[in-house]
Formats: C-alpha cells, sequence, structure tokens
C-alpha cells in the first residue's frame, strides 16, 4: 500500500507509517471483548441498550438472541403518536452481571 500522494502544487507529501502491532491479528469472534468491567453497575439492574432495531422485532426474539443468558425483562419503547411502532431501540434487563457482560460481548452482532 503507498502512503504517498500529490497535491495540487506536486508537493509530496507522506502519511505516517501504519503500526501494524496495533491491528488485530485474530477474527473479531476469537478476541476478548474491549468491555471495561469497572464501568459496569456493582447491583441490578443490570441493564443493556439495544440499539438500532428493526421496527418488527419482538420480546420473544430479543429473548431468544440472549438466549442462554438469565435476562429478566425486555423493554422496546413505542412511538407516542403512534403505538403500534416500535422506536427501534430497547432495553433488556439481566439478572446477573455475567449475563450482562456476555451480552454487551455480542456487540454488532
Amino acid at each position: 500500500v503507498s502512503t504517498t500522494w500529490h497535491s495540487n502544487e506536486d508537493d509530496v507529501y507522506r502519511a505516517p507509517p501504519i503500526d501494524r502491532s496495533l491491528l488485530p491479528t485474530a477474527p473479531r469472534a476469537a478476541r476478548e471483548p474491549n468491555i471495561d468491567r469497572s464501568r459496569l453497575p456493582k447491583s441490578p439492574p443490570y441493564t443493556a441498550f439495544l440499539g438500532n432495531l428493526p421496527y418488527d422485532v419482538t420480546e420473544d426474539s430479543i429473548k431468544d438472541f440472549f438466549r442462554g443468558l438469565n435476562i429478566s425483562a425486555v423493554r422496546l419503547p413505542r412511538e407516542p403518536t403512534n403505538p403500534e411502532r416500535l422506536k427501534g431501540f430497547g432495553y433488556a434487563e439481566f439478572e446477573d452481571i455475567d449475563s450482562l457482560f456476555q451480552a454487551l460481548s455480542l456487540n454488532e452482532e
């Protein structure tokens, strides 16, 4: 990959070299989740924000996605002007911190 390009004045610019030691060497699924445990709540409720949800998602489909984890509640807010339409985000509450940690490690799934 070339890191050289030219400007309109034909001056040559060089991008800084890429430090390849910072690039991941394993697929995302094989890496440890990048979650700071110190920022997780120390006591209940253990709630995860669920963003970018399809408008036709159901509580059952959320529970199915998190199957194997101790999920205690799902909240899917609806539009006030149209109660049939979801807002596209929600919340999942878990019974224990380990379930919350595992749920957060599914980010972008």
